[in-house]
């Protein structure tokens, strides 16, 4: 039999990859594709609203200029305008495939990248002690054969839970690193001696700057290089320069298996304290890739894009004003977004609070008007057809109403 390149890839998955269906024909599956981005990114600059005075004049040196002029934002709707480097997404919001939703975030305010992240990917905000996540609890109320795969070394607490043995490593995710064990049973003796403690610490958050420098081609005495970043926030996630390539691979196992319904995708970089830049500098050579790869997974994904989703979240975002760095620190309110055939995009949603100083939580931050638990059930409701009571399981707690973000 002569094999072509559909059978070679088939045959490179894990077995964990492969459902029973993964040859069968008919009408391509509903997917969801989420995209964590650790470490808090600037969604002031992604959707910038660059109509209100208060944005230019809190953010003198980080502000993007407006439409129409040499570095400016690319308009969306009058309001809002998308950061220059995510240009190659700028034909999918004119198809269409492409929304924001502004003022997004959880109801609570912790700021710490730890506590955030896991509440977000548990989808129970101010609960700590939750077990599993919302996207594993999604996948145990599909039928059997449904299965997921992640990007990054280890499985996210978005996948662990009771449907977590239907998850797998995309073929070529990024390695683990060496000998978890060891360093922790390290962090755990250094701590217990404060002589060592400080030193002990210092050259690991040393080395995972390096490691990360040499990921994205930085350099650590350059302008790329953020000293005030928490490089542990990224949770071992690669950087947006890896999903060009991710992205393709991502797409032909998507096509080669309609048991694959879910993905989760991390990135990391996003912890802009010090040097953000404008149209140029540290946050827009990492929206550059990021933008590639979101619109070279459309591409790749060819007729399958019109039943997907894509969802693009963060813990929370960033402050309204610049610090004294050029950076901006922890946040509240982010702009999440939406892409996929199946979305009603081509629009910025959400109650937009605006940035007056009366206006912001705690004086400092973009409020948050719109729970993101309202986007994630909206797509559970309109694009996978979940019931009320299956919602209420998938998001214990939340009792608003689901925003209409996908197409009927």
């Amino acid at each position: 039999m002569q094999l072509n390149r559909r059978h070679l890839l088939l045959a490179s998955l894990p077995a964990a990859l492969l459902s029973p269906r993964a040859r069968a024909a008919g009408a391509p599956p509903k997917r969801w594709v989420v995209v964590l981005l650790r470490g808090a990114i600037d969604g002031l600059s992604v959707c910038a609203p660059y109509a209100e005075p208060s944005y230019a004049q809190e953010r003198p040196s980080i502000a993007l200029p407006p439409p129409g002029t040499e570095g400016g934002l690319i308009d969306l709707d009058g309001r809002f305008g998308l950061h220059p480097a995510l240009g190659a997404m700028q034909p999918l919001w004119a198809a269409g495939q492409l929304g924001f939703v502004q003022a997004c975030g959880a109801p609570t305010s912790s700021r710490s990248h730890f506590e955030a992240q896991d509440e977000l990917e548990a989808g129970t905000p101010g609960i700590k002690t939750t077990p599993d996540g919302w996207l594993s609890r999604l996948m145990a109320d599909q039928a059997s054969g449904v299965q997921a795969v992640y990007t990054a070394a280890t499985r996210p607490k978005l996948l662990s839970g009771a449907a977590s043995a239907r998850a797998a490593a995309l073929p070529g995710a990024q390695r683990a690193p060496e000998r978890p064990a060891l360093g922790a049973a390290l962090d755990r003796l250094y701590a217990q001696d404060p002589r060592y403690a400080a030193t002990w610490q210092a050259a690991q958050t040393g080395r995972a700057q390096m490691a990360s420098a040499l990921e994205t081609g930085q350099s650590m005495s350059g302008a790329g290089m953020d000293p005030r970043a928490d490089p542990t926030a990224d949770r071992g996630a690669p950087g947006a320069n890896t999903l060009p390539a991710t992205a393709r691979r991502l797409a032909q196992v998507l096509r080669a298996d309609p048991g694959l319904r879910f993905a989760c995708v991390e990135l990391g970089g996003w912890d802009t304290h010090a040097r953000q830049g404008a149209a140029q500098g540290q946050l827009g050579g990492r929206l550059a890739p990021l933008g590639r790869g979101l619109a070279t997974l459309a591409q790749e994904l060819g007729p399958l894009w019109a039943d997907t989703v894509v969802t693009v979240i963060s813990e929370f975002g960033r402050t309204v004003a610049e610090n004294g760095t050029g950076g901006t620190d922890h946040g509240h309110g982010n702009a999440l977004w939406l892409l996929g055939g199946a979305v009603q995009g081509g629009r910025v949603l959400g109650e937009w609070p605006g940035l007056e100083p009366a206006a912001r939580f705690q004086g400092r931050d973009l409020a948050v008007s719109t729970d993101y638990r309202a986007v994630l059930a909206g797509v559970a409701a309109r694009h996978l057809r979940l019931g009320d009571a299956a919602l209420t399981q998938l998001f214990p707690g939340f009792g608003g109403r689901p925003l209409n973000v996908v197409r009927p």
